[in-house]
Parts: structure tokens; sequence; C-alpha cells
């Protein structure tokens, strides 16, 4: 006879499930409402919704979009909390955000945390640490520098 699952486990399959139809739903693979569905899982802090619902709030890149720490559902701090919550993306996302804005100690800071969470890109960009990045963001910033051989 199998050995019966933890609610936590199922639980977070029924989450992960959901998110999965969520983002089919959002990327135009199944039909329905993605958004009510990410809001559902934020709410009971399913770390992958939270940083879904924060790269869909900030799509122009204004520094206005973002918010702070203190409100309570900017795309910062739904960023924050994912990260708080396990998502070592999120802190890839902060470290990327604080870049494009042209905060480079904000940058630096974050870039470190998502390496330390195990980001394994990030771990590449805490090593080297670079000023210029191959995005298109970047040139906005006088940043932008050419894509190496290596493809990154």
């Amino acid at each position: 006879m199998p050995a019966p699952h933890s609610g936590k486990q199922n639980s977070e399959n029924r989450m992960d499930r959901l998110f999965n139809r969520a983002e089919a739903i959002l990327y135009g693979r199944k039909t329905g409402l993605g958004a009510p569905i990410l809001w559902h899982l934020a709410l009971r802090h399913h770390g992958r919704s939270m940083l879904e619902i924060a790269n869909h709030a900030t799509r122009t890149g204004a520094r206005s979009e973002l918010g702070t720490a203190a409100q309570w559902f900017s795309p910062f701090n739904l960023m924050y909390r994912a990260y708080r919550l396990g998502e070592p993306n999120a802190a890839q996302n902060l470290a990327m955000t604080h870049f494009n804005f042209g905060d480079l100690q904000g940058y630096r800071h974050w870039i470190r945390k998502a390496a330390r969470a195990g980001e394994t890109n990030a771990q590449n960009d805490a090593r080297r640490f670079e000023l210029r990045q191959p995005y298109t963001l970047a040139r906005r910033l006088r940043r932008l520098r050419p894509v190496r051989r290596d493809g990154s």
C-alpha cells in the first residue's frame, strides 16, 4: 500500500497545476481568465504567481509602476515577498530591475542574493559583476555591450 501524501504536498501540487493553467491562459494556449487565478495563488503565498503578477504589472518599464516595498501589492513588494518565499528568480528580477533604473548598488546587492539562492545565471553575473549588459534596454542607459561568442 503506498504511503499517504501529506496535505501540504497535495496543496503544492494543486497550486502548481493552477499556476500552469493560468500561465497557459495568459500566453494564449488555453481560453479563460488567467489573472484571477494568479491573484488567488498570490494571496495564498505562491511565489511564482507573485512574480508573474509583478512581470505583467511592469510592462512599460517606468519607475513609477514599480512601487515601493511599503506598498503591499506593488510589483517591487511582490518580487521581494516571492524572494522571501524561496524563489531565486525573484532576486534575479529585482537585480535586473535595479540595473534597468541605473541603480548599480541595488543591482549588485540583489545579484549577490540571487547567486546565494542558487540562480546559475546570477552566479555568473555576480562573479563577473559586469556594468554593461547585452540587453537592448541597456542601450538607453549607455551600458550596452556586444554578445560574447559563448552566448553570454
